[in-house]
This record gives structure tokens, C-alpha cells and sequence, in this order.
């Protein structure tokens, strides 16, 4: 069962934004990270999962 304090708030949607799809992160995930806007990270796909980091990492 998901953590109350955060629950539906971590449920994302994918929306279009021209020809690009996109899936928002919740900001208190990005500050932990220490991540900013407009920061570059790389993707990778791992088996059924999407792995996002750090490009400098």
C-alpha cells in the first residue's frame, strides 16, 4: 500500500507536449537528488523499468 503522507500525489501522468510525451517528477523527489530545472541526466530502459540519472554521475 502506497505511504499515506504521499499516496496519489506520486501517480504520474504521460501528456503530450507537441511531438514529445512527457511524465512529470514530483518536486520533493528532485530536491532530495539535489537536481535543478533544465538539469541534463541520462535515461536508460532496464528490463521494464526507466532508470534516470545524474549525467555526471
Amino acid at each position: 500500500m502506497a505511504n499515506s503522507k504521499f499516496g496519489k500525489r506520486n501517480i504520474r501522468k504521460i501528456t503530450r507536449s507537441g511531438t514529445s510525451l512527457n511524465i512529470s517528477i514530483p518536486v520533493e523527489f528532485l530536491k532530495r537528488l539535489g537536481w535543478k530545472e533544465r538539469q541534463r541526466v541520462v535515461v536508460k530502459l532496464e528490463g521494464r523499468k526507466l532508470v534516470i540519472k545524474d549525467w555526471r554521475k
